[in-house]
């Protein structure tokens, strides 16, 4: 097969692979328009619909380091097929739920789908493009499209409840999805063959990654304690059996990388911050400054200009500056974001108030993330890259709830959203991003 042949595969199976990503990201943030539409139609109230936005980021986030694991032994096509129709057959019974608790179901098994398609998507386009300066590329396009998708979610959510139905805001991703499904055996290279592995699964470590952060984001978000404590139980067991099982959804020593340990760390409060700011923002403008839903996701455009915009260059930046200093630089200029996100009055104004900050974590989010996925997948080979896009899908994912459970606690504590609680969970999230960055330029200079 000549270059330019072969070029033009992997970008077919690059756009491919990032199609479905785009799918996934856009169901985080769809359902939070709708959510009244929802409620009213099930006749359900703050607390029930909290699960339909929460179960599909945890239960997507706790099953992705199986979904990993289960890439590095079966094959990556083959799990990102599985995943793929997973997602589709749940859209479709989200879209044709009776009731919540069906709804919630099919959205805890879209979370499922997406644990084994993302990670196995992620593996693929590091062995596609195994040179940094490509794979940085490749990743940059793979995370634009994905973060486009959260803003294209909050835009759809609007227009769909508006002139359609909340149904069809899940309708949508079937036949896209089966588009996906019909063009991967012709893009992507079949996997070799495999054997089934010996022995089990650490399956008792996949319910542990799924019951803590689902019982600690509850215990957060109900002000419970107990269920706090129960979670963090739950989680120091998870990796008590991690070190003990001689099959671990991923082995400690893992962690032993310094570069991809400390990428993946500092993905944890980047995630969170960037979470909280979507879910507050989108608050912010509609119960504060009084937008309607379709305005407040049309408010959300700068926003996307400004990703994409950081995404065109962050591979340069990368070749540039390195990839520790260019994550540095999207830290930095996500707590500059949120720094002015902080300072939000009782009554703000969309232009001065909210835009600025919201142009400062948009292209830090395009930058930061993006270096620290390609941080995280240093040194990957045909054995653990699976392991290594799970982990890092898994900290982002999970980061992303627990951060938006602890913001959302903050700006709300009392109930009815206030100017005040806006800015200290700001703030709080601000600190979390400048510490954070501290510790990569630390851990950075001990390495050189």
């Amino acid at each position: 097969m000549n270059t330019h042949v072969r070029d033009h595969r992997r970008a077919l199976s690059l756009a491919l692979l990032s199609l479905l990503q785009f799918l996934i990201a856009v169901d985080v943030t769809v359902v939070n328009v709708a959510l009244p539409a929802i409620g009213a139609r099930f006749d359900a109230g703050p607390a029930a619909l909290s699960w339909v936005v929460t179960g599909y980021t945890l239960v997507g986030g706790g099953l992705l380091l199986l979904g990993g694991r289960l890439t590095d032994l079966l094959g990556r096509r083959r799990m990102f097929l599985l995943g793929a129709a997973l997602f589709a057959l749940a859209s479709l019974a989200a879209g044709l739920a009776p009731n919540l608790e069906t709804l919630v179901a099919a959205r805890f098994v879209q979370g499922a789908g997406e644990a084994l398609a993302s990670p196995a998507a992620m593996s693929l386009i590091a062995l596609l493009y195994p040179e940094p300066a490509e794979r940085a590329k490749a990743l940059g396009v793979w995370g634009a499209i994905s973060a486009s998708g959260l803003v294209v979610g909050v835009l759809m959510s609007g227009a769909i409840v508006q002139f359609l139905d909340w149904r069809w805001i899940f309708g949508v991703n079937v036949p896209l999805t089966a588009a996906v499904l019909a063009l991967t055996p012709l893009l992507v290279r079949p996997d070799a063959p495999r054997a089934l592995p010996s022995g089990r699964l650490d399956l008792p470590g996949a319910a542990l990654l799924v019951a803590g952060p689902l019982t600690l984001v509850h215990g957060v978000l109900r002000g419970s304690v107990a269920a706090v404590l129960v979670g963090a139980a739950l989680l120091a067991a998870f990796v008590l059996v991690e070190a003990r099982t001689p099959r671990p959804l991923v082995p400690l020593s893992f962690f032993t990388h310094r570069a991809r340990a400390v990428a993946n760390a500092a993905t944890v409060p980047l995630s969170a911050g960037l979470s909280g700011t979507f879910f507050l923002a989108t608050l912010y403008l509609q119960d504060v400054i009084g937008l309607t839903p379709l305005q407040a996701g049309l408010a959300y455009l700068p926003f996307c200009g400004a990703l994409l915009a950081a995404i065109a260059v962050v591979a340069r930046l990368i070749a540039a500056l390195g990839t520790t200093n260019t994550a540095l630089l999207g830290l930095l200029l996500t707590a500059a974001g949120l720094g002015w996100l902080a300072r939000l009055p009782a009554h703000g104004d969309l232009w001065t108030d909210v835009v600025p900050g919201m142009l400062g974590v948009a292209a830090g989010m395009g930058i930061g993330l993006v270096a620290l996925q390609n941080a995280a997948l240093t040194g990957v080979t045909e054995d653990d890259a699976g392991t290594a896009a799970g982990v890092q899908r898994c900290v982002d994912q999970l980061g992303g709830s627990l951060g938006l459970a602890v913001l959302v606690g903050m700006a709300l504590g009392g109930g009815d959203p206030q100017g005040a609680g806006f800015r200290a969970a700001f703030g709080w999230a601000a600190l979390g991003v400048l510490g954070t960055a501290v510790g990569v330029a630390v851990s950075g200079r001990r390495r050189r």
